[in-house]
């Protein structure tokens, strides 16, 4: 951002975060030989800020794991927060995904705040099997190096098991700064908020919800627990989804209504019957009936559709579509035709190209 110093945007960006915006899970744009589309990979950058998202999350499961094997990891960070700072003067939440086990997270840490990026979000899937000390000991080294988004990835997917006792140590950690909470599970969500709560860590740690089974839910339902006896009320102020890359413009007024709606604490039946038709789109995207297998291809096959993509490819050739999940991406399609932004993209799509 031209006329601002580095402490500046780094303190803007995180106020955004704290407040609460939307911030897409930035997929990975291949040409049809599994390489690099830096062209469009500049073009989701750019479509999804001018949708209206807060921030980008790069690096993560939507942009595939695989980059750091393919030696992409460092190219498609820059890539993405040169084309940011390019396209925008306004402030950005920028989220790094960090992997692996120690030595890789904190080289991974380090590298996103060369590159400019204001937080980390932190995947423990790499320590299964490992004790809460040795979890808590990697959390730690990574903070020390980048403010840190918690990750609580469903179990379904290589996610670890993580009880309210962990995540009230992690969240006294003093420079974690939010959380993703995606368990899929309602139970394991509230275990985060009794953490945090325990931890007395509400007033600086927010809550992203990444349960892509209630998205809207989650935005508008106040979660209390309990602590010395009194009630402690938190609420998640934003989202950073896989499921917010495709049809982002829709999912920007879906956010800013559910803002609107649980602040003048008056939700309608009509918000929360919206909630089962997010949850339909994204059991088709996120192709819920085989496992999630076809989670990045589905979301792929949307952005194709749209010709954002010019493919679905990925960099492992074993991930695709399954069986019957096209059929399903066109149901859900022509169902909820209503939540798309098929006509925004349209519109701007050869200037996003350009």
């Amino acid at each position: 951002m031209t006329g601002k110093t580095v402490p500046e945007i780094q303190s803007a960006a995180l106020a955004l975060l704290r407040e609460g915006t939307v911030v897409p899970a930035h997929p990975l744009a291949l040409d049809a030989s599994r390489k690099l589309d830096r062209r469009r990979q500049k073009a989701l950058t750019r479509y999804y800020l001018d949708a209206g998202a807060g921030g980008l999350a790069v690096g993560v499961h939507t942009t595939q794991f695989a980059i750091r094997e393919a030696g992409l990891y460092e190219e498609v960070l820059s890539l993405a927060a040169d084309t940011a700072a390019n396209w925008t003067d306004r402030p950005l939440a920028m989220v790094a995904g960090l992997a692996g086990p120690t030595a890789q997270a904190v080289a991974e840490a380090r590298t996103a705040v060369k590159l400019g990026y204001n937080a980390g979000l932190l995947s423990l899937a790499a320590l299964k099997g490992r004790d809460q000390d040795a979890l808590i000991e990697h959390c730690e080294a990574a903070a020390r190096e980048i403010p840190l988004v918690g990750f609580y990835l469903q179990p379904a997917v290589g996610g670890l098991h993580l009880d309210a006792d962990f995540w009230a140590r992690f969240a006294a950690i003093d420079n974690v700064v939010a959380i993703k909470v995606a368990p899929f599970n309602r139970y394991r969500t509230i275990d985060v908020i009794r953490g945090v709560v325990e931890a007395g860590a509400e007033n600086r740690i927010a809550l992203y919800t990444g349960n892509d089974d209630h998205i809207v839910l989650d935005l508008v339902t106040p979660f209390t627990a309990m602590r010395d006896g009194k009630p402690v009320t938190l609420r998640f102020v934003g989202g950073l989804l896989g499921h917010w890359s495709v049809w982002t413009k829709g999912a920007v007024d879906i956010f800013r209504r559910c803002r609107a709606e649980a602040s003048a604490g008056a939700v309608s039946t009509e918000l929360l019957a919206l909630d089962s038709r997010v949850t339909d789109c994204n059991s088709a995207f996120f192709d819920v009936a085989n496992s999630f297998h076809g989670c990045i291809a589905g979301c792929h096959e949307i952005l194709r559709r749209q010709r954002l993509l010019e493919g679905i490819w990925c960099l492992d050739p074993h991930e695709d579509l399954s069986p019957g999940q096209k059929e399903e991406i066109d149901r859900v399609s022509r169902m909820h035709a209503d939540l798309a932004d098929d006509g925004f993209v349209a519109a701007n799509l050869e200037r996003w190209l350009g």
